[in-house]
């Protein structure tokens, strides 16, 4: 079996949700009780068996940071995460991440630093049930 590292883009103004945009990023806004948009992708990738997972953030993030850190827990024996990789400047880069693909790019060092067969990027804040084995088996 291939390892797949999972980037899910933690999304930026939101401004088309404001006013639920206000205080937090796109994929922390709450749905469903305890839930927030952020758990669909994540619940996607662990189903799929693919359980190192980032999730890339930028703007309005702490309550997303916090939620992550609360809920997603593997246990000691296990390989799996989810990881937060933040907007940050480095002596090699100064900018901050000027839009999804952008925040790929500045990342591509951490989110291939395991040597992954494969590292699949998905939206944090869709809300769809997907067998991602399936998509990536017919990516191949």
């Amino acid at each position: 079996m291939s390892k797949v590292v999972t980037a899910i883009l933690g999304g930026g103004q939101g401004a088309r949700l404001y006013p639920l945009t206000e205080l937090r990023a796109k994929p922390a806004v709450p749905m469903g009780g305890k839930f927030r948009l952020i758990d669909i992708p994540i619940s996607n990738s662990i189903r799929s068996d693919f359980d190192q997972i980032y999730v890339l953030t930028q703007f309005n993030s702490a309550s997303l940071h916090r939620h992550i850190s609360q809920t997603y827990r593997f246990d000691a024996f296990s390989s799996g995460f989810v990881n937060i990789l933040a907007a940050e400047q480095t002596g090699t880069s100064r900018e901050w991440y000027q839009g999804t693909a952008d925040a790929v790019r500045q990342m591509l060092f951490r989110l291939t630093a395991d040597a992954p067969d494969e590292v699949l990027i998905l939206s944090g804040d869709q809300l769809y049930l997907m067998p991602l084995e399936k998509m990536i088996e017919t990516h191949r």
